[in-house]
């Protein structure tokens, strides 16, 4: 089985791994409620495209 002949040092690691990282997600704001949503998603007050699809339980 190989093994490495050297301990990879922490800058090398870190180097290697500078690329993996989180990403703000995209946001877009819906003109009618002035609320933010992921694209292509309903928004948290059931609106889709500017018109309601998902009906208030009250």
């Amino acid at each position: 089985m190989a093994t490495p002949a050297r301990r990879t040092s922490k800058a090398r690691k870190r180097m290697r791994r500078g690329h993996i990282k989180l990403t703000t997600p995209n946001l877009s704001l819906d003109p009618k409620t002035g609320e933010y949503s992921l694209p292509h998603h309903v928004s948290p007050s059931g609106f889709y495209k500017g018109r309601k699809v998902i009906k208030d339980n009250k």
